[in-house]
């Protein structure tokens, strides 16, 4: 998954761990959280300046693809 190391950090000393927008201290999870409350993309990307669209739209995309290739067959 080299789109993963590209967008996603996951290190010890950053926030132990969580995964965050590389270049940042942003978790990837504040993305989903606010996109679950109900809150546009943009008002995310207003409220964390340091995490640009591109980031944020790869990081939705690559969660996609994880959803879409370990979803159960029915």
């Amino acid at each position: 998954m080299e789109l993963t190391s590209r967008v996603v950090h996951s290190d010890p000393d950053i926030l132990g761990g969580t995964p965050v927008f590389v270049g940042t201290r942003v978790p990837v999870k504040t993305l989903l959280d606010y996109l679950e409350a109900g809150d546009s993309l943009d008002e995310f990307l207003d409220h964390f300046p340091s995490v640009n669209r591109n980031q944020a739209i790869a990081v939705l995309e690559l969660a996609k693809e994880m959803l879409t290739a370990y979803a159960n067959p029915s």
